[in-house]
């Protein structure tokens, strides 16, 4: 009887994402690539936000996934962090759901009868107003039907930061 060689299986490979963190230092922005390996939880993701401040200005970490969808978590000082994802239901189906996807998030949001969460925007769609990225802004970049990391683009414009995080890109 002859033996035969089992067909390999071709793994597919972790899902691409993006994540920089960006924090407000006098006036001017600093951004740096951030590392979600080790990051489970919404606890772990503000700590990370938390890791870079600078006294108690803003710190943004934007997150972007496979061309699917973005989020933006702000920590300001100990406060608790602020929210936004560009697509509830596709972050539900990632690796980081646990982490973005906090009651805050979900509040208000109603699950169909199989707990599918809807597709589309949650969270706090004035979390970059006082930095002057207006929620109908957020909600319309949401909305098209452009790339996560040409949203990001233009939020950081808007902020100011476009530069920078395109150093870390």
């Amino acid at each position: 009887m002859r033996e035969t060689t089992p067909k390999r299986t071709i793994l597919e490979s972790p899902v691409a994402y993006f994540a920089a963190v960006l924090v407000r230092t006098d006036e001017q922005w600093e951004a740096r690539e951030a590392d979600l390996d080790d990051v489970e939880d919404s606890v772990g993701m503000t700590a990370l936000a938390r890791s870079a401040a600078v006294d108690d200005e803003p710190v943004l970490l934007f997150v972007e996934q496979e061309d699917t969808w973005f989020a933006v978590v702000r920590v300001d000082g100990e406060e608790d962090p602020r929210i936004y994802v560009s697509d509830v239901a596709a972050v539900s189906r990632s690796a980081y759901a646990d982490a973005l996807l906090t009651a805050d998030v979900l509040d208000g949001l109603e699950e169909d009868d199989e707990a599918v969460l809807p597709a589309g925007p949650a969270g706090d769609e004035t979390v970059l107003v006082d930095l002057g990225v207006s929620a109908q802004l957020l909600a319309d970049l949401a909305g098209e039907a452009g790339l996560p990391a040409d949203a990001i683009a233009v939020i950081a414009e808007r902020l100011g930061c476009a530069d920078e995080l395109e150093t870390v890109r």
